[in-house]
């Protein structure tokens, strides 16, 4: 018998004072068996620095044509896609022909070597933005905030992310990798 997706709930009180944008999101997420804790909270502050309508969590790690996340217009057409991890340069190539806005957020203790070794290739790829969360920042998020049921406070500025739950507050600082346009 195949193990199930363990289910998350969210509650974020988001606050993007670099983009204006203020919300309160009620998420749902499904940690797949094999995903770690530190991933699903990576992908959830790349969530956070992407919100906009129409964004979603997908299937995700168990599926090879999905990214993490996604946001479409209203009319269906594809927007954004938003890797979480260390993907390979051929997959973004692919997401790149289906997308206009393709952007990475590597994490993990190899993500540095990931990009010494892929760096080049995937700077190439057009409209690709890639960002590095730091593993001990993603860590330490882990460790402080994860739980079936979050609630969290999420401030961005200055291009930092501020978590707090009312006890602990934690930042992640994401790096951009690739030049900007």
């Amino acid at each position: 018998m195949a193990l199930k997706p363990t289910i998350h709930k969210a509650q974020i009180e988001l606050a993007d004072s670099d983009r204006n944008h203020y919300e309160s999101l009620s998420l749902t997420l499904a940690q797949h068996p094999s995903e770690t804790g530190e991933r699903m909270l990576a992908r959830v502050v790349a969530f956070c620095l992407n919100h906009e309508n129409g964004l979603v969590f997908t299937r995700g790690i168990s599926t090879t044509d999905e990214p993490d996340i996604w946001r479409h217009s209203d009319s269906d057409e594809l927007l954004n896609w938003i890797e979480v991890g260390q993907p390979d340069e051929a997959r973004l190539r692919k997401a790149c022909g289906r997308s206009p806005a393709v952007l990475v957020y590597a994490f993990g203790s190899g993500a540095s070597t990931w990009w010494t070794i892929n760096g080049e290739a995937i700077s190439a790829l057009p409209h690709t933005e890639v960002w590095q969360f730091s593993w001990e920042e993603i860590v330490a998020l882990t460790k402080a905030f994860l739980s079936r049921n979050l609630r969290l406070s999420v401030s961005i500025a200055g291009g930092t992310v501020y978590v707090d739950d009312g006890n602990t507050s934690l930042q992640v600082t994401p790096a951009r990798l690739t030049p900007c346009d």
